[in-house]
């Protein structure tokens, strides 16, 4: 049995390929279900504004997980079957569709070498469903390989907010930098919104406290990295920055910036197989995590738990406030 969801108003537990998703549930209560204690997200400020949600790390074209330079066990699925980045990846297009949310960002690593052919099954996944509602960056899966695909700054308005899509990828390169010119149109963008301001880019960021200062750093380099959080300490309109990259739930803060979090959400591939559900209300974001919950999808992502010799759901799934939380629009 695990937990892996709560919000305002449900909690959802996984117990294997089984789902319990209790709804209809009041905010900031202690519950307990199938013999787990759980305690809703508090009520958020304000009305409802809109819904939207991200994936990333979709991969589009791998054929083995559980691999790091060659190195590992892999795990496949059989030949003839459907490719699991493709199983994936539809069946989590299918629900982020019953949201009827108003945009889907995608954060990066579409594909696996950035293949025309590997694109192409991105944008056949995606684009039917949710037409000029989507959204992309590209990771570093794409710029390693020198692909241009997807804008380097992009904004999008949502109800109440104005979310920012970044390019964070080098070209050559696995790791993430952000330019002068980036920054700078950022900067401008924050300073002359009149609604709170959220930033997606692919990679993580580096953090002072926690990571090693190099240029070999696999997030966004630590210079760059110390430029936006600097911005964001100087703009209080931007509330958060969201990446992937790790393929992890985590959240983190630095002290310079206050209390606006750091996110990464885990990948939509492999275990947890998961995609964010965000709720935007006047006053507060409320992130909530989703796992992909067809019958063949908890049979794949229940199979790659083994990753890594059994210890990848250690470190992918996070706890449960790196997975579910409220973040105040107001600072």
């Amino acid at each position: 049995m695990e937990l892996t969801t709560v919000a305002p108003d449900e909690v959802t537990v996984h117990d294997g390929t089984t789902v319990h998703r209790h709804v209809g549930l009041e905010p900031a209560t202690a519950y307990r279900f199938d013999g787990l204690d759980a305690t809703t997200l508090p009520r958020p400020k304000g009305e409802l504004l809109g819904t939207f949600a991200t994936v990333n790390d979709v991969h589009f074209g791998e054929t083995e997980a559980g691999l790091i330079d060659g190195q590992g066990e892999a795990f496949s699925v059989p030949p003839g079957s459907t490719p699991y980045p493709t199983l994936m990846n539809t069946d989590a297009v299918a629900e982020i569709a019953e949201l009827d949310p108003v945009a889907v960002l995608v954060k990066g690593d579409l594909t696996t070498d950035g293949s025309a052919e590997q694109l192409a099954e991105f944008e056949a996944t995606y684009r039917p469903t949710f037409g000029d509602r989507l959204h992309f960056i590209r990771g570093n899966h794409e710029s390693y390989h020198h692909v241009e695909v997807g804008p380097s700054y992009e904004r999008v308005e949502l109800p109440g907010a104005l979310a920012i899509m970044l390019d964070t990828s080098r070209d050559g390169h696995p790791n993430g930098d952000l330019s002068a010119e980036q920054l700078e149109r950022l900067d401008d963008e924050a300073a002359d919104s009149d609604v709170p301001v959220l930033v997606f880019g692919h990679h993580q960021i580096w953090l002072p406290d926690e990571d090693q200062r190099t240029d070999r750093f696999f997030g966004i380099l630590p210079d760059a990295s110390e430029a936006l959080q600097a911005l964001i300490a100087r703009r209080l309109n931007v509330r958060g920055y969201f990446a992937g990259h790790t393929h992890r739930n985590r959240r983190r803060v630095v002290a310079a910036s206050g209390d606006v979090p750091y996110v990464e959400v885990a990948s939509v591939k492999d275990f947890p197989g998961a995609w964010a559900e965000y709720r935007l209300h006047e006053g507060t974001l409320v992130q909530v995590l989703r796992r992909v919950s067809t019958a063949r999808a908890l049979e794949w992502t229940d199979r790659t738990r083994g990753m890594f010799g059994g210890v990848y759901p250690i470190y992918s799934f996070g706890e449960l406030g790196d997975r579910c939380f409220s973040i105040d629009l107001g600072r």
